[in-house]
C-alpha cells in the first residue's frame, strides 16, 4: 500500500504521520524534544539538530509502527513551528541554538526597525506590523548581540525547513511560513526585496520559496539512512503549523473557522481575498492554498499555562495518571470541573510569554488576579482554562469584525480534546465548538499537501472536502454562555490596568 508522510516539527516534539490514499490515518509517533532553554525571562531557545534528532526518530519509529517500508511512501509534507531563527554557517553547521516564536528579547530591535524602515514601510511591505515574536528582529538581534555568530550566517531557515534541509540538501521554505519573518510579500507572495534592502539583511541568506503543495527536492541517500526512508522520493512545501493544521482542520474555503489549543493558541480564518486589521492585533499571512490567505489571532501561552501550572505546581500528578493510565491533564481537566463557572472571581491572564492578540506587548505578564483563602487547586486549574477561553474569544471578536461568518468553530491540538474545555470554549465563544473525526492537526494537513504535490488530489480544496469529516459538536450551554458574561467584561478590563505596570517589571 501507498503511503503519504506528514512531519510536524512542533514545539514539544516532532510527529510524523502515515495517511493511507482514502487518507485515514494509518498511525503516528512522536519523538519529545528536548525542553526549551530559557536563560533568562521571556527568553527561549532549542537546538535545531534536536528536531533533526527527533525527526529521524519520529518516521523510524512510524514506519515500523506502519509496518511500512520507505518505498511506500509516495510523497512527504512538512509542518513545524513558525517564526524560529535558524542560522547556517558556510559549512552548513548550526550557528547557534534558534530563537523561537516565544521568544521575546526582540523589543529593542522592533523599536529600531520601526524606526529604520517606517511602520508604513512595514505594513506595504508585509501586510502586518512586525512583532518581537516574528523572525526578522531575532536575526537582528542576533545581529547586535552576538556579533560573532552573525558574521558565520549563510542561510536563514526556519525550523521544519532545516528539517527539509536535512532531508533533501535544499533551502526552500513555503509562502505560509515564510509569512512569520516580518520579510515578505504577504500580498505578492514573494520575499520583502526592499525592505531587506532597507535592513541591511543580506538577501543572499534568504531561502527559495514555493506555494505550499510545491516539490522542494527528495531524500538524499545519507537522509534514508538515518530515517528508514527511499532515497529518492519526493518532500513538498508544506506549511507552517497553523496554516498545516488548518487544511488538516478543513478550513480551507470561506466561512469556516479553527481554532488550535497547543503550546500556543490559535484562531485561523480562511481568506479568499487578503484583509487585515489596521491595528495589527491579528495576523494576515499567506495560506497553503495557492493563491489564498488567513488571518489569525495568537495567545501566547494557551497551553503552555496548564502545562507550566502541570510541571511546576503539581510534581506529583505524573505518577498518579501513570498509576490510572491516563494523561496528567485529563486528572486536571477533571479536577477543574469541579469547580463553578468563573472560578469565584478567579481570573487567569496567561501572558506567561507576553502577548500577541489583541495587545502586542512582549512586556505583559501572567498571574491570577482575585486569588483568596476561599479558592482551592480545581479553582486555579479552571480559571487557566477560562483565562486561555477569554483571550481566544479576543482573537475570535477580531475576525469576527473583518467579516468573517463563523457558524461553528472547529477545534483541534491537545486542549480539544478535553471535554470540560470545550465545554468552556463553546460558553466563552457563544458558539458550537465542532471536533472532526481526524485531529491530527498540522502533521495531517502536512501529509494532504503532499497528496495534493503527487496528484492524489487535484487541489487542497478537493482533499479537505474528501477527508475532512465531523465527529460531534459541543453546543454553547445558556446558563455558562450567562456565568461568563461578567468575568470576560473583568478579564478585558485586567490588562489596560496593568499595562503599564508590566514593562517595570
Amino acid at each position: 500500500m501507498k503511503y503519504w508522510l506528514g512531519i510536524d516539527i512542533g514545539t514539544g516534539g516532532t510527529r510524523a504521520l502515515l495517511v493511507r490514499p482514502d487518507g485515514g490515518v494509518a498511525c503516528g509517533m512522536t519523538a519529545p524534544h528536548e525542553d526549551i532553554v530559557m536563560h533568562r525571562p521571556l527568553w527561549a531557545e532549542q537546538r535545531p539538530e534536536n528536531w533533526w534528532d527527533a525527526a529521524c526518530k519520529a518516521v523510524s519509529q512510524v514506519l515500523a509502527k506502519g509496518g511500512a517500508c520507505g518505498s511506500d511512501v509516495a510523497g512527504i509534507g512538512l509542518s513545524g513551528q513558525m517564526h524560529g531563527l535558524t542560522l547556517l554557517d558556510r559549512s552548513d553547521e548550526v550557528v547557534r541554538p534558534a530563537l523561537i516564536w516565544c521568544d521575546q528579547r526582540s523589543q529593542e530591535q522592533v523599536d529600531w526597525i520601526n524606526a529604520t524602515a517606517g511602520k508604513e514601510m512595514v505594513l506595504e511591505q508585509t501586510a502586518n506590523p512586525v512583532l518581537t515574536g516574528f523572525t526578522a528582529p531575532k536575526l537582528l538581534w542576533v545581529r547586535d548581540h552576538d556579533p560573532g555568530s552573525y558574521e558565520r550566517v549563510r542561510k536563514m531557515l526556519l525550523p521544519k525547513d532545516y528539517v527539509r534541509f536535512r532531508l533533501t540538501g535544499e533551502y526552500v521554505s513555503d509562502v505560509s511560513d515564510a509569512s512569520g519573518t516580518a520579510l515578505f510579500d504577504v500580498m505578492g507572495r514573494r520575499w520583502a526585496w526592499p525592505l531587506a534592502a532597507k535592513l541591511g539583511i543580506d538577501a543572499s541568506i534568504l531561502p527559495e520559496v514555493v506555494e505550499s503543495s510545491a516539490p522542494t527536492g527528495r531524500v538524499s541517500g545519507s537522509a534514508a539512512e538515518l530515517t528508514g526512508l527511499a532515497a529518492g522520493t519526493p518532500v513538498f512545501g508544506g506549511g507552517g503549523d497553523q496554516a498545516a493544521s488548518a487544511v488538516g482542520n478543513g478550513i480551507v474555503e470561506t466561512g469556516l473557522v479553527s481554532c488550535t489549543i497547543g503550546t500556543s493558541g490559535v484562531v485561523f480564518s480562511h481568506l479568499d481575498e487578503a484583509a487585515y486589521d489596521p491595528q495589527g492585533r491579528v495576523h494576515t499571512f499567506c495560506h497553503a492554498v495557492p493563491g489564498k490567505w488567513h488571518v489569525m489571532g495568537v495567545t501566547q501561552g494557551a497551553g503552555l499555562s496548564l502545562q507550566w501550572f502541570r510541571n511546576q505546581l503539581t510534581p506529583a500528578l505524573a505518577e498518579e495518571a501513570e498509576a490510572r493510565g491516563v494523561e496528567a491533564y485529563e486528572l486536571l481537566t477533571e479536577e477543574a470541573a469541579q469547580a463553578p463557572a468563573g472560578a469565584e472571581g478567579l481570573i487567569w491572564l496567561p501572558y506567561l510569554m507576553g502577548e500577541r492578540t489583541p495587545h502586542l506587548d512582549a512586556y505583559a505578564r501572567g498571574g491570577w488576579i482575585g486569588l483568596t483563602a476561599k479558592h482551592t487547586r480545581a479553582h486555579l486549574v479552571r480559571s487557566i482554562l477560562e483565562g486561555v477561553s477569554y483571550s481566544l474569544n479576543d482573537c475570535l471578536g477580531i475576525i469576527e469584525s473583518l467579516g468573517a461568518e463563523i457558524s461553528a468553530v472547529r477545534a483541534s491540538g491537545g486542549g480539544a480534546k478535553s471535554k470540560v474545555w470545550r465545554t468552556i470554549l463553546a460558553g466563552v465563544f457563544q458558539k458550537p465548538i465542532a471536533t472532526l473525526q481526524t485531529q491530527e492537526g498540522s502533521a495531517y494537513g502536512a501529509a494532504l499537501l503532499a497528496m495534493v504535490g503527487t496528484g492524489a488530489y487535484g487541489t487542497v480544496q478537493e482533499a479537505c472536502r474528501a477527508v475532512t469529516v465531523e465527529r460531534q459538536r459541543t453546543e454553547p450551554d445558556p446558563d455558562l454562555v450567562e456565568a461568563y458574561r461578567v468575568p470576560y467584561e473583568l478579564f478585558r478590563e485586567l490588562y489596560p490596568a496593568l499595562r503599564t505596570v508590566f514593562p517595570r517589571m
